[in-house]
């Protein structure tokens, strides 16, 4: 199985990420002009580096790396440079011989997310598509070239699948070593795509139903911040998580009340547009 890593400066993740993958035939780093040690430190601990300079176009990042990057395997696992796989989820792997003929085309995995120093086992869970069939899944091309915030990566959404999609039980940690302030700074930018697409209903509508299940349902919730909230602190049971928990809640919530937001101002600033247009046209 071959692991392919996104990276873009991001040394300070890196060194766990790699040596959490070296149960692994063959482990690809796909690097965005890094500036920082990422590269050596990639090279040095035997991953393969190849460099994506991003056009401005589809294909962007994961798809491109797809149809461009030769490797060993046809099952590729994506991680960030921020994620390892779980002892369990490497077992698992290793038991369903992918190498035989199978129908499957793409594996949904679990995240276990470490937000403010602790793995949250409780409260909003995300899934990641991370295992695909490279000939049997594409990442979707949608109307969002314009749209700030995400640049050369796809957006919130999974890879279309050609065939059957299964889920594993073993788990991916997600632990980003950045300050938190990076989190916000992220969060920040993804609020400016998902406000953009608010106003433009067909790419909206395309990525919503490239979404999970999850995701497809509460994209029609109204008053998303509170109902968030109350979803993954009290329902999902986020308090037994302690401080983190309430932390993490009170972000995501935050991000759905930016995403608000900034629709809000994008439609004045619409309007506005059209209204001054009519009165300066003859």
């Amino acid at each position: 199985m071959t692991v392919m890593v996104q990276t873009k400066n991001e040394e300070v993740g890196l060194r766990a990420c790699l040596a959490g993958l070296r149960d692994f035939d063959e482990v690809v780093v796909i690097d965005s002009n890094s500036t920082d040690a990422t590269v050596d430190i990639a090279q040095g601990m035997d991953a393969t580096v190849v460099n994506f300079t991003w056009n401005g176009k589809y294909p962007k990042k994961k798809q491109w790396q797809l149809q461009n990057v030769e490797t060993k395997h046809a099952w590729v696992l994506f991680m960030d440079a921020d994620e390892t796989p779980s002892t369990e989820l490497i077992n698992e792997l290793r038991s369903l011989h992918l190498e035989r003929p199978t129908t499957a085309a793409a594996y949904d995995i679990r995240l276990d997310y470490v937000f403010a120093g602790r793995v949250l086992r409780h409260g909003h869970r995300v899934v990641k598509r991370a295992l695909v069939h490279r000939d049997r899944v594409r990442f979707p091309i949608v109307d969002d070239l314009d749209a700030p915030g995400m640049g050369e990566l796809e957006g919130h959404y999974q890879p279309e699948a050609s065939g059957p999609v299964k889920s594993l039980r073993g788990r991916i940690t997600h632990d980003d070593k950045d300050p938190v302030r990076t989190w916000f700074d992220r969060h920040n930018r993804y609020s400016d795509w998902e406000a953009f697409l608010r106003l433009r209903p067909d790419s909206r509508e395309e990525i919503a139903q490239r979404r999970s299940k999850q995701g497809k349902l509460f994209d029609l919730v109204p008053f998303k911040p509170a109902i968030f909230f109350g979803y993954s602190f009290i329902m999902r049971a986020g308090f037994l998580d302690g401080r983190a928990g309430l932390d993490y809640a009170l972000a995501l919530s935050m991000y759905y009340w930016q995403i608000g937001l900034k629709t809000r101002e994008l439609d004045r600033n619409t309007r506005l547009s059209c209204v001054l247009g009519k009165s300066e046209s003859p």
